[in-house]
C-alpha cells in the first residue's frame, strides 16, 4: 500500500539550531515515539522502534540514509524497516528548512510503501496513526529546542 503525507511546523529557533538537532541521535531518540535504540551510521541512522498501529503491535528495526544534503536547508531521508509478521515500511521524506517570523519553518513530504499486516489495516488508520506520530515527534522536538540555550 502506498502512503503519502505532508506537513509543516514553525519552530522557535534558527535554521542552524534546527538542523543541528535534526542530526543529533540523542535528540532524535528522545523525539521519535517508541524509539528504543538509535545510533548513527555512515550517512544515516539505525533504529529500533516499538509501535502500535490499531490492533497491530511490533518492534521495527530499520535504517535510514541521508542524501541531497543542503546544510542547513534540508535533505532527503530514505530507508526501510522490518516489523516481522506485522510487516514492513520503506520510503522516504524530503525535509526543508527556511527562515520565518518565529524562527524556522520546517516542511516535510513523506512517501512510503507499507506491506504485511499493517497494509491490511487500511489507508485511513495508517494515515491517522502517521499523523499522530508526526505530531508527537514535532511537539517533543519543539520541547527539546526550547530546552537548548539560544
Amino acid at each position: 500500500m502506498a502512503f503519502n503525507m505532508e506537513g509543516e511546523i514553525e519552530l522557535p529557533a534558527s535554521r542552524e539550531m534546527v538542523w543541528s538537532m535534526l542530526n543529533d541521535p540523542s535528540v532524535l531518540k528522545a523525539c521519535i515515539p517508541g524509539c528504543e535504540e538509535l545510533s548513527e551510521t555512515d550517512g544515516g541512522f539505525q533504529a529500533k522502534v516499538k509501535l502500535k498501529v490499531g490492533p497491530v503491535s511490533a518492534r521495527f528495526s530499520g535504517h535510514v540514509q541521508l542524501s541531497e544534503l543542503d546544510v542547513p536547508n534540508g535533505y532527503r531521508i530514505s530507508g526501510e524497516g522490518e516489523g516481522g509478521i506485522a510487516g514492513y515500511a520503506k520510503g522516504g521524506a524530503t525535509v526543508r528548512l527556511k527562515d520565518c517570523d518565529v524562527g524556522t519553518l520546517l516542511t516535510y513530504q513523506v512517501d512510503a510503501q507499507i506491506g504485511g499486516k499493517l497494509a491490511q489495516l487500511g489507508q485511513r488508520l495508517i494515515a491517522g496513526t502517521a499523523k499522530k506520530l508526526a505530531d508527537q515527534f514535532f511537539q517533543t522536538f519543539r520541547d527539546q529546542l526550547q530546552k537548548e540555550p539560544a
